[in-house]
């Protein structure tokens, strides 16, 4: 059987804690920016914990060597 190989776009956009979450940055703040409030910019800091069904998903099939 051949190696299982990583998602590269993957590796860039999720990381794995130690206990096996899974770790993303929040979606919405790449454009548009002028029409957000303070408020909802300032919340989209940061990364955040996934569900564990999605981050199991994520480990599964994009992240296998994780």
């Amino acid at each position: 059987m051949p190696k299982l190989k990583t998602k590269s776009g993957a590796k860039k956009r999720f990381k794995v804690t130690g206990t096996g979450k899974v770790l993303a940055a929040h979606a919405g703040k790449r454009h548009g920016m002028i029409k957000r409030t303070k408020k909802q910019i300032r919340q989209l800091r940061g990364v955040d914990v996934l569900f564990k069904t999605d981050g199991e998903r994520i480990k599964k099939y994009w992240l296998p060597n994780a």
